[in-house]
């Protein structure tokens, strides 16, 4: 049986971190993965997601948003590979009830306490503003929006392969297209069982996404969902208005809406290629058993009821479309935690739909907390104290 410091389950956003992070303090780390990342299995494609510094779910992930900013300039710097585009940030609320945004009723007022909290510099616009800056968003009378300068989005692909190159070259050792089939604490390690063969370490990382539920025990499966979510692609309506659309002219997006939220980003590509825009579904399903084809009837649905109002500028030609996963909590929280009764496990689901962005400096966290025994942050504890509780937030 093969013995490491740390042996890290799943290499997506937050296990290539993870492995990365466990590398540079010269852990001896395996990782194991039952496919070959960047892949479009999981949680983590799609060319682009959303990074931002003024948290409107709490105030509890700004940190890890503005280290995860850091480590991808450090490692833009080693690899060459662009990982991280600062273009601005759009946070749009309708006029009237919306529909709450990972728990949070007025996601732009909140999006503006937290950037206040952090020391951010940030605008307010009214829907003249809004118009005059952006011309792509089509905004009624009452629409009001918050917008910086510091934000932007991340190439996810990239960020997984950077971070994967680097631990290879720092030592790690990681298997691909292997499936893991148990694990177990023993009296002072933990054993992994893999349909290639049984290892052993001090410590083990579970970041295994919407995989996870499948390898915990009962009564904590259960406190996570698998949501099956599509991303489009739609072509706008001739090369001069794509223009628009070019990060430059156009950030990033969220916006609620009585129905739900609508977020997007701005052209990466050719004409030809597309702009990205996505809205939060509620389908459950499994890794095993999503649908990963998107029909006709349902692009139409999601162009007539979120593009036409919205972005004008959009045709109905979709050119592309990707299905991924989102593994939830019931409060949209993070869990970042050892497994009680299992010192020596540690469960991690930064989950919840906005993940991504603090995915580089989680893993940090994660490779302390393996290597090093740091304590874990409180807000992420399975059983987080009430008053750290995102709920708990005045809005």
């Amino acid at each position: 049986m093969t013995t490491f410091d740390v042996i890290v389950l799943g290499l997506g956003a937050h296990g290539a971190a993870t492995v990365y992070q466990l590398a540079r303090l010269g852990a001896r780390v395996l990782g194991i993965d039952k496919h070959k990342p960047p892949h479009k299995n999981g949680s983590s494609h799609g060319d682009s997601r959303i990074t931002r510094l003024a948290c409107g779910e709490g105030p509890a992930y700004s940190k890890y948003a503005r280290r995860s900013h850091e480590i991808w300039r450090e490692l833009e710097g080693v690899t060459g590979k662009p990982l991280f585009m600062r273009n601005g940030l759009l946070v749009l609320t309708k006029s009237g009830q919306n529909a709450a945004h990972h728990g949070v009723k007025n996601f732009a007022a909140s999006t503006a306490k937290i950037a206040r909290k952090e020391a951010l510099r940030y605008k307010t616009f009214r829907h003249e503003d809004i118009q005059r800056r952006f011309p792509a968003f089509q905004v009624s009378e009452r629409d009001r929006a918050y917008y910086d300068q510091v934000s932007g989005f991340v190439r996810p692909e990239n960020c997984i392969e950077a971070q994967i190159m680097q631990a290879q070259e720092l030592g790690a050792k990681l298997r691909f297209h292997e499936e893991v089939i148990s694990f177990r604490q023993v009296e002072h390690a933990v054993e992994v069982t893999s349909n290639h063969g049984r290892y052993s370490a001090d410590q083990l990382v579970v970041t295994a996404g919407p995989w996870l539920p499948e390898l915990l025990p009962r009564e904590f499966a259960g406190r996570f969902r698998r949501l099956r979510q599509v991303q489009l692609w739609f072509r706008a309506r001739d090369a001069r208005t794509h223009k628009r659309f070019s990060p430059e002219r156009f950030p990033v997006f969220i916006w609620q809406l009585a129905h739900g939220t609508l977020y997007g980003f701005p052209a990466l590509g050719s004409f030809e290629e597309g702009i990205k825009v996505a809205t939060e579904v509620d389908d459950d399903t499994t890794p095993e058993t999503v649908d990963r084809k998107v029909p006709p009837h349902a692009v139409q649905k999601f162009f007539d009821d979120f593009v036409v109002p919205h972005l004008p500028g959009l045709s109905p030609d979709c050119v592309r479309n990707e299905v991924c996963l989102y593994t939830t909590t019931a409060d949209s929280r993070f869990i970042l935690d050892r497994l009680p009764e299992r010192e020596r496990i540690i469960i991690a689901s930064p989950c919840s739909g906005h993940g991504f962005k603090h995915s580089a400096a989680i893993g940090e966290k994660l490779a302390k907390m393996a290597y090093e025994s740091e304590a874990p942050d409180p807000m992420f504890l399975w059983d987080a104290p009430p008053a750290l509780l995102p709920s708990s937030t005045p809005r």
